[in-house]
């Protein structure tokens, strides 16, 4: 098969930890091509949408890891798998290539993760979809609606819609000193919708990064534990990853979602659970695959891989 996989500029990956880099070596691993694209490379001509692609080889050694060939242009739809792995922020850019993948998609290309259930799953608010899984959950702009919300519950995590890593995200308590300056700051004074939600205890044993691929929960999740301080566990914030089976709990939550999601398109899928909690549908570019096969041998990246060719060769199959 050809691989394309579109990615933040090669030069900022990370290939001891990036997930994006370790699909790629599993798809060369499995004999198949791999081109690299980046979003601003993705044009609309004439109907067709096309890219700027270069063919990939990729190496073992985490400093060059790779040799780029011959860039090329392509339509999409000469691929037999499209991944969109681009990092947030989900910005106007990002739902224009969105839109783009779309019609490479109308056109016959198969594109990972869907695009129009990409921009359909905000990632903090999917999790509304599945209340029964959620802690006291408020998504709303009017400072008098957050404040209600932390008077009722004394201790709040505040976030951005749109930030990812953990930034923008504040522990808020009902005597916090800074509590109107962080709803003023959060909100944009009252311009910007944020959420809140009951602030999870069990942070302080991880936020877990639970992921299904194609419909399948994988057995382990990675739990982001943050480091003395802190109430974010996010591997950004500094955090510390430790692989682990699943929970029952976990397994009930990732286990209810997956068919549904894989049903809408997403192949690969990062849910984030604190406790019993579901706190959020990660849709974009779901991360933490390496550190669960380093620290397990579950070799989630390989798994993509084998989900993609099974994809091609249904469809194989079915246009015989």
């Amino acid at each position: 098969m050809k691989i394309a996989f579109i990615v933040d500029p090669l030069e900022g990956l990370k290939p001891y930890k990036d997930s994006s880099i370790a699909m790629m070596r599993a798809a060369q691993a499995r004999g198949h091509q791999v081109f690299a694209i980046l979003r601003k490379d993705l044009r609309l001509r004439d109907g067709i949408v096309s890219a700027r692609a270069v063919p990939l080889t990729l190496a073992a050694d985490n400093h060059d890891w790779h040799t780029a060939g011959e860039p090329g242009d392509f339509a999409l739809s000469a691929f037999d798998a499209v991944l969109m792995r681009q990092d947030p922020p989900f910005d106007f850019e990002y739902i224009t290539a969105t839109w783009l993948l779309e019609r490479a998609k109308a056109q016959g290309a198969k594109i990972w993760n869907d695009p129009r259930a990409v921009r359909d799953h905000s990632e903090k608010i999917a999790i509304t979809e599945f209340s029964q899984f959620t802690a006291p959950t408020l998504v709303a702009r009017a400072t008098e609606d957050i404040d209600a919300f932390i008077d009722e519950f004394g201790d709040v995590i505040l976030k951005p819609l749109d930030g990812m890593g953990g930034s923008g995200i504040f522990r808020v308590r009902r005597d916090d000193p800074n509590r109107n300056s962080i709803i003023e700051m959060l909100g944009q004074l009252g311009s910007q919708t944020i959420m809140a939600q009951r602030y999870i205890p069990a942070i302080s044993a991880g936020d877990k990064r639970i992921l299904i691929i194609g419909g399948e929960v994988m057995p382990y999740s990675l739990a982001r534990i943050p480091k003395a301080g802190e109430s974010r566990g996010n591997l950004a914030a500094g955090g510390r990853g430790v692989a682990q089976a699943l929970s029952p709990r976990d397994r009930e939550i990732a286990e209810t979602l997956a068919p549904v999601l894989w049903a809408r398109g997403l192949l690969i899928v990062g849910l984030d659970v604190i406790g019993d909690y579901l706190t959020e549908v990660n849709v974009t570019s779901p991360t933490c695959m390496v550190e669960i096969e380093a620290q397990t041998g579950c070799a989630v990246a390989t798994t993509v891989i084998k989900v993609l060719e099974q994809v091609q060769l249904t469809l194989s199959l079915s246009a015989n």
